[in-house]
């Protein structure tokens, strides 16, 4: 009888981190450049003496999909969209090390630190790049950023840095729960002279609404039949003591 209730047990979980994952995924449905989460239960066999004669779930996001989002015209001059769906930016993380998103809406702080809409720092050719005080900024097909200075000659673009553009090509990459993608084995990816940007455009997250909805549907249904599982697990165990205490 334990077997089934811990059976019933495990998928619950299993339907839970389902649940966890298609939720945030709809809360990025609005994300610049999110990719939709991917996650998938594998057994966990119990080890000890004897035959490993029992398993649970172990559910956890495995991936991440990786195809275009729609790309909208905004004209908004930090605006950029990457092209190929194997391109990613690269930024700095919370924990200062070298991470990739395909999220575009760039700004510039008060100091003049280029970031992402989420605040993390965007790597140029040397490290974190910063703007000094501009009338005019371009941003070239291949990540070149140019300005008139603030007062300057407007015929005259000066260059300033250029954006570190990476190709995932093959590598293994996983995505944190910060969101940003990094090589599973660490290091750096090196910058890509192929990668290219189109200004004044902004990729939206790629999840789809209506197959998520199912998703989450479906795992609830996952969730309430693994309720009536245990349930029935406990009518079964009464029946059994009953029948065990007649004389």
């Amino acid at each position: 009888m334990d077997k089934l209730i811990y059976s019933s047990l495990s998928a619950m979980r299993a339907a839970m981190a389902r649940q966890t994952t298609t939720a945030n995924n709809l809360a990025n449905i609005n994300t610049a450049g999110f990719r939709s989460e991917m996650s998938s239960s594998s057994a966990l066999w119990l080890k000890g003496d004897g035959f490993d004669s029992r398993a649970t779930n172990s559910g956890e996001v495995v991936s991440a999909d990786m195809s275009e989002g729609t790309v909208a015209e905004t004209g908004r001059t930090l605006d950029v969209a990457l092209q190929g769906k194997d391109k990613l930016l690269a930024v700095q993380s919370r924990e200062g090390d070298e991470a990739y998103t395909r999220r575009g809406d760039l700004q510039v702080s008060d100091s003049g630190l280029l970031t992402t809409g989420d605040g993390m720092p965007v790597l140029g050719d040397g490290g974190p790049i910063t703007l000094p005080a501009y009338d005019k900024l371009t941003i070239a097909s291949d990540g070149t950023i140019s300005i008139v200075p603030q007062g300057g000659d407007p015929t005259q673009m000066q260059q300033v840095d250029r954006l570190k553009l990476v190709a995932v090509n093959g590598t293994d990459i996983a995505k944190g729960l910060d969101g940003l993608f990094r090589a599973r084995n660490g290091g750096a990816l090196a910058a890509d002279p192929d990668a290219t940007v189109r200004q004044g455009a902004l990729e939206g997250s790629n999840v789809n609404a209506s197959a998520t909805l199912i998703d989450m549907i479906e795992a609830s249904r996952d969730w309430d039949m693994q309720v009536k599982m245990m349930s029935a697990a406990q009518d079964i165990d009464k029946a059994s003591t009953e029948l065990m205490s007649l004389t």
